[in-house]
């Protein structure tokens, strides 16, 4: 039995449990579970990528399934948190956004498994769903946590900006690299925990109010914003 497969196709299905069970909380209302149930996911998506990595033996099974389940839960789930969150103020539009997030999720996902995996060593080409689903779930909880406001036309742009980064060819940084540049330069560690400390304390000298999905949100925005450049940065090859 190759106990690798076995614990990479558990994490997966736990990542698949968040998405459902996102799913089931959206339904209800409850945004807050539901947000940090597509959180939960990302973690998980995340260790099943680092023990599918240490498999001597790679199964194509864990590879599609990961797919699927990516599909569902950073794909369907924000989505459907994302409509009953959004949609008595934007209806139209938020049912138009949310199905181009959805559409682009599951474009990217099949341009991934279809693309070979040795050009994809260091970095991604279009941002990872996990890291738009992740985003998403994230700017919902800092949103409830803050304000009692009805949701604003920013999520509804927030959304689409996702989107159009999934299907871009904008290279992003994956979560091998980025350990190992973490790792090998203290100074880009020191930047990154910097910033994510600083966004907290912005935010806490502005309102007066701690959150840890703050920290949260900050690490998601500054993978977005900051690791093209970082891409660009390693693979500079001076002529």
């Amino acid at each position: 039995m190759n106990y690798y497969n076995f614990a990479a196709n558990l994490l997966t299905g736990l990542s698949l449990f968040g998405g459902f069970v996102s799913i089931i909380f959206s339904l209800e209302s409850h945004f807050t579970f539901a947000s940090w149930a597509i959180i939960c996911s990302v973690i998980f998506d995340g260790l099943d990528g680092q023990v599918a990595r240490k498999n001597p033996a790679p199964s194509s099974f864990g590879e599609e399934l990961d797919s699927l389940v990516d599909v569902i839960s950073f794909g369907v789930a924000p989505s459907i948190l994302g409509y009953v969150f959004i949609y008595q103020h934007f209806h139209f539009w938020a049912t138009l956004a949310l199905f181009v997030y959805l559409c682009c999720s599951v474009f990217r996902l099949a341009k991934y498994n279809i693309t070979a995996k040795e050009e994809l060593k260091n970095y991604f080409l279009g941002l990872p769903t996990t890291v738009s689903g992740g985003a998403l779930a994230a700017f919902i909880l800092i949103y409830r946590r803050y304000t009692q406001l009805p949701p604003s036309g920013i999520f509804v742009l927030l959304v689409l900006l996702l989107a159009v980064l999934m299907v871009s060819k904008v290279k992003y940084l994956n979560l091998d690299y980025v350990k190992e540049v973490l790792s090998r330069s203290r100074m880009a560690l020191l930047a990154v925990l910097a910033a994510v400390g600083l966004s907290i304390a912005g935010f806490y000298w502005i309102t007066g109010v701690f959150l840890p999905e703050i920290g949260i949100f900050a690490i998601f925005l500054i993978y977005l914003i900051f690791s093209p450049f970082m891409v660009k940065l390693l693979t500079f090859k001076p002529r």
